[in-house]
């Protein structure tokens, strides 16, 4: 009895290890450990760790392991990295290097620090990770002084390098690489539409084809937007729309997208789900989540043109944006961490973007993917003047990149948006519904026209604020295109921002709650 019940517990012992799900590391060797923290999904983790081990063994002679940490987006993991390395300079685990010229640096020895590479992401929050922060430092001598502290450090490469991997240091009006390397892009992102071909062709809608065309009010409640607040990403897409419109007819767009969306979603990846699944018509999406998509509700072995599911580029109005890759400071271990860059650069890691699966990784060099099709875009100009003909999809970034300058109002737009829309979105569809059924009144109806145009006026309007100038004066400033430094100062201050978001946010509702009255009212005499 004692040997059946030995028996029976060795198996409850052995059970959930038998029956638990492969894990996607399984033949991995160890080896040396990268620890990259990154918003990347699982098929990008799986398909670089394995390449880069097997490249690693077969130039340094041994394999690597790579622990990945995915907390969730670039926004997050920004705010978890400021958080962890102000605590570290709190804690004194740093050295102040004086350069001998008033100034020094900041330095972290390797291993203080949990990470050794942010991995993926826009050009954006990996430029925040280069800024970094500002705090007091011990310069020794028991003085302090105040001075920034950037997360990332420059990889180092050779200037020969670089330019054998980028040539030209520009994709339409933005860079590749970050020119002292503090971040250096792996591959490219897109930003566009994804759309339901169904859906379209069942109301009798042609497909979009611009940013624009989501605007149209047969779209209400139809379009799956991201919270610009959570994603990084969709603040990217929001962004480029008001580079690409200017200052109103950026911010008209920005408001009437609001106003058709279903929801606002804190995941990038909801929207192009919901659309396949055709709970949405059309949503905004990174090109890689949009083509992905499509592939996926695809019938094995038809043609991608096939796929219910369509994603486009909005040409002249598309922002590409470099996906890069940052070597953190006081990170485990620098020297392994800035081979990974180096590996990714080369045309075998960059053909994991855009070839087929090739379970067998056997054929003519670059083969591609083990598994995974990942359907991004190369950042090398290489990858598209050799290989062009063995890419899954038939895309040329480099040509489609709007060439418009930033604007430099990106900030405006998770304040704003998440006034206007996110938080109102209740009343900002009542009152997208009233103005609509206004404009139809006065199409048929001229005398109509007057409270039209004050609908209007109240539909797209923004809140003042008041700012104190230099000379210590407080004015009250209208949001907009001229005003709009000095009120985004007043945003600096995170009590400040805090009382203008809640006003805000009033200012709005009331606004639309005016639409909503007028629509009501009985015939103008």
């Amino acid at each position: 009895m004692a040997a059946i019940l030995g028996v029976l517990l060795v198996g409850l012992l052995v059970l959930p290890w038998l029956a638990r799900p492969s894990d996607p590391r399984d033949g991995v060797v160890d080896g040396p450990t990268l620890v990259i923290i990154t918003p990347h999904t699982e098929q990008i983790r799986y398909e670089y760790e394995r390449a880069f081990s097997r490249w690693h063994e077969a130039n340094f002679g041994e394999p690597v392991r790579i622990d990945w940490r995915a907390p969730g987006g670039t926004s997050e993991i920004r705010r978890l990295l400021i958080d962890q390395y102000q605590a570290a300079i709190r804690n004194g685990e740093y050295e102040y290097l004086p350069d001998g010229e008033g100034g020094g640096e900041v330095v972290i020895e390797p291993g203080r620090m949990g990470y050794d590479l942010l991995f993926g992401g826009g050009s954006y929050e990996h430029g925040q990770m280069e800024r970094g922060f500002t705090a007091n430092v011990d310069v020794g001598g028991g003085a302090t002084q105040e001075m920034r502290v950037p997360i990332s450090v420059p990889a180092g490469f050779s200037q020969e390098q670089l330019d054998e991997w980028f040539g030209l240091n520009e994709i339409g009006n933005q860079l590749l690489y970050q020119p002292e390397q503090y971040w250096i892009g792996t591959a490219l992102s897109g930003f566009g539409i994804i759309f339901n071909i169904d859906l379209y062709t069942e109301r009798g809608m042609e497909t979009p084809t611009g940013f624009e065309d989501l605007t149209d009010p047969r779209l209400m409640g139809l379009v799956a937007l991201a919270d610009p607040r959570q994603s990084g990403s969709i603040t990217t897409t929001f962004d480029s729309i008001l580079n690409a419109y200017g200052w109103d007819d950026g911010w008209r767009i920005l408001r009437e997208l609001a106003a058709n969306t279903r929801y606002f979603t804190s995941a990038a990846t909801k929207p192009p789900l919901d659309v396949a699944a055709g709970e949405a018509m059309a949503g905004l999406a990174i090109d890689f989540y949009g083509r992905t998509q499509s592939q996926a509700v695809t019938a094995p072995g038809a043609p991608p043109e096939s796929s219910r599911v369509g994603y486009v580029d909005p040409v002249g109005a598309v922002y590409i944006d470099a996906d890069p890759a940052s070597i953190l400071r006081g990170g485990p271990n620098p020297e392994l961490a800035r081979r990974f860059i180096e590996f990714c650069l080369t045309e075998q890691a960059q053909s994991l973007w855009q070839f087929p699966a090739n379970p067998e990784q056997d054929g003519a060099e670059p083969v591609g993917p083990e598994r995974y099709e990942l359907r991004r875009a190369p950042v090398r100009r290489v990858m598209y003047e050799k290989y062009a003909d063995r890419f899954i999809d038939r895309l040329d970034p480099f040509a489609a990149a709007a060439k418009v300058d930033s604007r430099g109002w990106r900030s405006a737009i998770p304040v704003m948006m998440g006034a206007f829309g996110v938080d109102s979105d209740g009343e900002l569809q009542r009152a997208w519904a009233a103005l609509w059924e206004l404009r139809e009144r006065a199409a048929g109806d001229p005398s109509w026209a007057s409270v039209l145009a004050e609908a209007e006026t109240a539909f797209y309007a923004f809140p003042t604020q008041e700012v104190v100038g230099e000379d210590n004066q407080a004015r009250v400033l209208e949001f907009n295109e001229q005003n709009y430094r000095p009120i985004r100062n007043v945003w600096r201050d995170p009590e400040a921002a805090a009382e203008a978001r809640i006003a805000y946010m009033a200012f709005f509702r009331d606004r639309y709650r005016e639409v909503e009255e007028l629509a009501s009212r009985g015939r103008p005499d």
